[in-house]
């Protein structure tokens, strides 16, 4: 059988290569995706503006990940977790409270442990090093096309394909374009896909700490005046921090050296885990709430940031991008089965529906979330109190909301299930 691509018609000196699926950008989301779909048989091209040596530098440079137990699940059906396994750290636990500088934490706290999700780990820190680099390996084992150092001049939509020309002068087609490729996404913007958002006024200060003492698998997660402090267990006797607080203050905090850095971190931190001292490079990160308000367009879908970029305050950011993946390989897979088109309008309105509602709850969520608790006001402070302890004492709420946290809710996906596309 034809594919139904491969009659257009080539024009002299141009190399025209075709695909089924081409996806723009070669980070986590757009590399997961194409494995995915050629895991399914799907023929996908991955380009990237980017050089893979960039992102793959041997030391570690402070930035890790929470992966939720769905999204761990996927890592293995994909055949990357044995790679990964050795470098990734249960999260047994979760602790999460209001926190005052210089002070204990607030004695109401919602604690989530191993009775409130008896599947395993609720989930795994990994280092984007190792989960990097697992990913770039298993691009090598597969059929996935990759185009590094290259950058997409145009794209155009045709009734049967979408073609992008490249700089060099190649052209590509395939019947769907995927953008994957972060929150100021060309693909969105030239296929006419509009954005809301805003700044937080907040910045966080990423790095990762050593300590003396084990952290047992606990995550902390304190509500500091100015914004969160979440505390991550990562192998080693290490831990990840994402700190976070106004920018200006941030910005401050991000000049000064080492010591003085952990100078101000120690009394928001605690000594709960012993001394400390910095376990590679800082970083600091704008926030801001980005998000489209559709992820589809004729012949075009988004992934990950490029269509949801949210507050890092639950940690969910990477794990609803790999939600995306899976959806809509999923939805692809699903469209070949039945020998349609796989840019056919009515697949990608699956996919929309699928996951636009849940990506704009999550928006939401987390911007509720950060107003509420990024602020010292005395009466929401003891209402917020309040609703943690609820939720600590109430049975059905803690599991359905580490239900939430390990992505095991709702409409899940083939692959964040542990099944084969």
């Amino acid at each position: 059988m034809s594919h139904p691509l491969d009659n257009i018609p080539l024009l002299p000196h141009v190399l025209i290569m075709v695909y089924d699926v081409i996806i723009a950008g070669g980070g986590l989301n757009g590399i997961t995706l194409a494995l995915a779909l050629d895991s399914a048989g799907i023929r996908a091209a991955v380009i990237d503006k980017h050089a893979p040596a960039a992102a793959l530098k041997n030391g570690f440079d402070g930035r890790s990940y929470a992966l939720a137990a769905a999204s761990q699940k996927m890592l293995e059906v994909l055949g990357l977790w044995d790679e990964l396994a050795d470098n990734a750290e249960p999260m047994l636990e979760i602790k999460v409270s209001d926190g005052f500088v210089g002070e204990t934490p607030s004695p109401f706290v919602m604690e989530f442990g191993q009775e409130d999700f008896r599947q395993g780990p609720m989930g795994y820190m990994i280092e984007d090093r190792h989960l990097r680099a697992a990913l770039h390996n298993a691009l090598k084992r597969s059929s996935v096309v990759t185009m590094s150092n290259c950058e997409i001049l145009t794209q155009t939509i045709h009734p049967t394909h979408a073609a992008v020309a490249m700089i060099s002068g190649t052209t590509l087609t395939a019947a769907l374009l995927v953008g994957a490729d972060g929150r100021n996404s060309s693909i969105a913007k030239a296929a006419g896909l509009t954005r809301a958002g805003w700044d937080y006024g907040q910045s966080s200060l990423v790095c990762a700490i050593a300590h003396d003492r084990p952290h047992n698998g606990i995550a902390h997660q304190y509500f500091m005046p100015s914004g969160p402090l979440a505390i991550l267990p990562l192998t080693q006797n290490r831990s990840g921090i994402v700190w976070t607080e106004k920018t200006e203050t941030a910005h401050n905090i991000h000049a000064l050296n080492d010591v003085d850095y952990l100078d101000v971190l120690r009394p928001r931190f605690g000594t709960f885990l012993g001394d400390i001292s910095l376990a590679g490079d800082r970083y600091i990160y704008p926030l801001s709430l980005s998000t489209t308000h559709r992820m589809i367009a004729s012949r075009v879908a988004l992934v990950g940031d490029a269509a949801h970029a949210v507050h890092p305050i639950a940690g969910q950011g990477l794990n609803s991008g790999f939600k995306d993946v899976a959806a809509l390989a999923q939805v692809l897979c699903d469209t070949k089965r039945r020998g349609q088109d796989l840019g056919i309008h009515t697949s990608l309105e699956e996919y929309q529906r699928w996951r636009g509602f849940d990506n704009a709850l999550l928006c939401t969520a987390t911007n509720t979330f950060n107003r509420l608790f990024s602020n010292d006001n005395p009466v929401m402070r003891g209402l917020r109190d309040l609703g943690l302890g609820l939720v600590n004492n109430t049975p059905a709420l803690r599991q359905a909301f580490v239900a939430n946290a390990a992505g095991a809710a709702g409409d899940v996906p083939k692959l964040l299930r542990g099944e084969p596309l």
